[in-house]
């Protein structure tokens, strides 16, 4: 099985390249090609990667977060979300490196096994990045007016959160 498992991505690999042969495709021109375009992107998306993540330092590192932490603290604990896991649920929306970092703290202080680390854990995985992916991606292509994209992606996380405090109630 371990076999399998590390032959996956090879035998996608080959067998992108062979369809692609096989329908008489340069394969090896387009993906220098895709390269080259992938290149210029990475450089349209840095600015706005680097102004995400300066803004997430900042915020951390200025106490902002602590302050905020502890004005909302009777309003995570009523609706069943640990006060610890709040700068989880504050960071992943703005930058998934930060997210995880805080994520990997959690854990280590908690244990995985823990409420806080389950709930945590759901949040990692059911949420998004949500600031992020709309200043890079939409910014990357030129969007300017996300219209109603924000508001419907922080009420998905908003449900996903409250999912995962109810997961980790019910199930563990």
């Amino acid at each position: 099985m371990n076999y399998i498992i590390r032959a996956i991505i090879p035998i996608i690999i080959v067998s992108i390249v062979t369809y692609g042969i096989l329908k008489g495709v340069k394969v090896y021109e387009c993906f220098v090609e895709g390269a080259k375009d992938g290149l210029s992107i990475c450089l349209r998306i840095f600015p706005y990667l680097l102004a995400m993540m300066i803004a997430v330092s900042v915020f951390r590192e200025s106490g902002a977060l602590d302050s905020f932490i502890y004005l909302v603290k009777p309003i995570v604990k009523f609706i069943g979300l640990p006060p610890e896991v709040v700068p989880l649920v504050l960071i992943k929306p703005l930058s998934g490196t930060g997210a995880l970092g805080i994520f990997a703290e959690t854990l280590n202080s908690y244990g995985a096994d823990s409420y806080i680390g389950r709930v945590s854990s759901i949040i990692m995985g059911s949420t998004e990045t949500i600031f992020y992916t709309l200043t890079v991606y939409f910014g990357a292509v030129g969007v300017r007016k996300i219209r109603h994209t924000l508001w419907v992606a922080i009420f998905g996380d908003l449900v996903c959160m409250i999912m995962a405090v109810t997961l980790a109630r019910f199930m563990f």
